[in-house]
C-alpha cells in the first residue's frame, strides 16, 4: 500500500512539473543579431579563406541489393567529384537505411584505398590488399562496384587496380581475367 502511495505521488509530481516551463513563450519570434555568431559561420564563403566556396553534388555509387545485383545509390561529394572521394564513399558501404533494406557491399570492410585518380579517362586504383582473397562471386561484385562507380566519376575507358604497384588481373563475368575492365563488362550485374 505504501509503494502505491509513493508511486501515485511521483506520477502527480511528474504531471505538475511537466506542465511548468522555465522558458517564457513569445507571441513573435526574436531576431538574433548576426554579430553574435563568431568566426563568420553565417558567411557565404569559408571563413579564413579568400572567398573560397565548397559546392556539393550527388554522385552514384554502386552497392549490392537484396537480390545480389548491383544498384546505384546516391552519395553527396564535393564538386567536381574526384575519383578518390567517390570511392571513399563507396568503401563506407551502405547507409543504415540501405542496410535495413537488405543492401550490402561486396568490398571488404577493411579494404584500404591508397590512391585513386583518373588519367586519360582511365581510373587507376591502388589498394593495400588484393581482392583475390574474396570468393569468385564476391570478387565479381566488388570489381563491378568499382568499375561502375568509377565510370560515373569520369573513368569512362575502364579501371586498373594495383596492389603495392603490381597490376592485378581482375575477374570478369565471363570467367576470364583482365588488367583493364570497363563498366560495359559489368552491365549484366545490374538489377
Amino acid at each position: 500500500m505504501k509503494t502505491l502511495r509513493v508511486l501515485l505521488l511521483m506520477v502527480v509530481g511528474a504531471v505538475v512539473l511537466s506542465s511548468c516551463t522555465l522558458v517564457a513563450t513569445n507571441a513573435t519570434p526574436d531576431r538574433i543579431s548576426t554579430s553574435k555568431f563568431a568566426y563568420g559561420l553565417l558567411n557565404q564563403t569559408i571563413p579564413g579563406t579568400n572567398n573560397a566556396r565548397v559546392r556539393f553534388i550527388t554522385q552514384p555509387v554502386y552497392i549490392v541489393d537484396a537480390t545480389g545485383h548491383l544498384t546505384p545509390s546516391s552519395r553527396i561529394v564535393p564538386s567536381p567529384p574526384l575519383l578518390a572521394t567517390v570511392i571513399e564513399q563507396l568503401l563506407l558501404g551502405p547507409t543504415a537505411i540501405e542496410t535495413s533494406a537488405g543492401y550490402t557491399s561486396a568490398l571488404p570492410t577493411d579494404l584500404v584505398l591508397v590512391s585513386a585518380n583518373v588519367r586519360d579517362a582511365l581510373g587507376y586504383f591502388n589498394f593495400a590488399t588484393p581482392l583475390s582473397t574474396l570468393s569468385p562471386r564476391q570478387q565479381l561484385l566488388a570489381v563491378g562496384q568499382l568499375a561502375l562507380t568509377a565510370y560515373a566519376a569520369g573513368a569512362t575507358r575502364g579501371i586498373i587496380i594495383k596492389v603495392a604497384g603490381v597490376t592485378q588481373r581482375l575477374l570478369m563475368p565471363n570467367g576470364t581475367r583482365a588488367s583493364v575492365v570497363t563498366q560495359g563488362n559489368f552491365l549484366g550485374l545490374l538489377n
